[in-house]
């Protein structure tokens, strides 16, 4: 009865949103109270539990996605978008931009959380999308794609460790096994699997089309890439230095803080403001009204992504996801594929991939030492699990579809397909690679 229930919730959500034109973060709420109703969450808890979902959603996502806005803008006023397109087109070529594209979200995408990664693409590729006249859709999804798995896949990135740790994997071996698997999975869900939209209709957001006046006074390329790149940097520098071969490192507190994805934000946007800002010219009262202008652009996409963490948590507090993992445990089927699918399924009712993985953990690892299964194909077949079926309840879903601002009905032809084919193609690899490594 839960899962039914759950499944009539989203079927409600998809109506109000597409069918009845609620706006999407009204709807949120109006299934988040109807969903805690119907799964028996006390009256008075029902209201904490969205306010909880909302807050922890919000919690250190806002300053990401706000200060991620911020300095995209301020990336497209200033010309350096420009000039990282142009650097990036000049070095591939129209004919071999996806592959650039796949390439460049690969490497920002195995240090940082999606979201911060996903803030951080969006400008280079609505800035090349905008300047070579080319399809949106064409330019962004095989860079997304290649984010989304290695949000899944591949170690030190946050989920994936995490399972390492609760299946006592190697995370060399795990990363080894991932990178195998995730390069066919970036390929037919990027690339190859683009040119199916090409007639999509997609009308992105105008907040990162460059003006007039960002090519009057642009920065350097170098400077353009530093700045662009340095969260990434920073991230990079901040996740290795543990590992450094020394128990008395020095300034290990200093590091922990600035690795931090907020305060590796306001170090990038505090640099910006110099070295796309200052340093070309603009006054403080400029840079500033660029950086509201930023914020009020994307307002209603946090908004919508905190109200579907409202939902998430209510399907939570309910205990939903632990009663539909429980009866899937019984399912007589090998220990790989039954992970993947328990992540598979949490993941479409809840929504959270990080919520998926973890939850399937602590259920499978029981089955995992009885029937000897490889700890790090499991870790993968999770990861896959998890990234199935990207639908309405689903943060990440949301920022793809108000960014590039196309309809519910497009974005899961596009979006959800895209996840739908990393998280298949991922256990076929798993079930390929578990018959070479028995």
């Amino acid at each position: 009865m839960t899962l039914v229930i759950v499944l009539l919730c989203i079927a409600g959500l998809v109506i109000l949103i597409s069918a009845c034109k609620i706006n999407a973060f009204l709807s949120f709420l109006i299934i988040s109270v109807i969903a805690g109703i119907a799964l028996g969450v006390p009256a008075a808890q029902i209201p904490k539990s969205i306010e909880k979902g909302i807050g922890d959603t919000l919690g250190g996502l806002v300053i990401i996605l706000c200060l991620g806005a911020m300095l995209g803008k301020l990336l497209a006023e200033s010309g350096a978008a420009h000039k990282l397109a142009d650097a990036l087109m000049h070095a591939f070529g129209p004919k071999y931009i996806q592959w650039a594209m796949v390439v460049t979200g690969f490497v920002i995408g195995i240090p940082l959380f999606y979201g911060v990664g996903f803030v951080l693409v969006i400008p280079l590729i609505f800035s090349i999308a905008y300047q070579y006249k080319m399809p949106v859709i064409y330019i962004g999804l095989p860079m997304l794609a290649a984010l989304s798995v290695t949000h899944g896949f591949l170690p030190p990135h946050p989920s994936p460790s995490a399972l390492v740790m609760q299946f006592k994997a190697s995370m060399g071996l795990t990363l080894l096994y991932g990178m195998a698997v995730a390069i066919p999975a970036i390929i037919i869900a990027g690339p190859l699997f683009t040119r199916t939209l090409k007639n999509l209709e997609v009308h992105p957001l105008q907040i990162f089309e460059p003006t007039k006046a960002a090519v009057e006074k642009t920065p350097g390329t170098a400077t353009s890439f530093f700045t662009a790149l340095l969260p990434v940097l920073l991230l990079m520098l901040t996740t290795l230095y543990p590992y450094i071969d020394n128990h008395h490192l020095p300034f290990q507190s200093t590091v922990a803080l600035i690795g931090q994805p907020s305060v590796v934000m306001i170090i990038s946007i505090i640099y910006a403001t110099y070295s796309l800002g200052l340093k070309t010219g603009r006054g403080m009262a400029e840079i500033m009204t660029i950086y509201e202008d930023a914020v009020k652009d994307i307002a209603m996409i946090v908004l919508i992504i905190g109200a579907s963490g409202a939902l998430k948590q209510i399907l939570t507090d309910s205990g939903a996801s632990a009663q539909i993992a429980g009866m899937l445990q019984h399912v007589d089927l090998p220990p790989l594929v039954l992970g993947w699918l328990m992540a598979t399924i949490i993941r479409v009712c809840i929504g959270s991939a990080t919520v998926a993985g973890l939850t399937t953990a602590g259920l499978i690892a029981p089955l995992m030492l009885q029937t000897h299964t490889d700890p790090n194909l499991m870790v993968l077949a999770v990861g896959a699990g998890s990234l199935m079926f990207s639908h309405v309840n689903d943060s990440g879903f949301w920022m793809f579809k108000e960014y590039f601002n196309i309809s519910v009905k497009d974005t899961l032809r596009s979006w959800s397909v895209m996840e739908t084919l990393v998280g298949t193609v991922g256990i076929v690899g798993v079930l390929i690679l578990n018959q070479f490594v028995k």
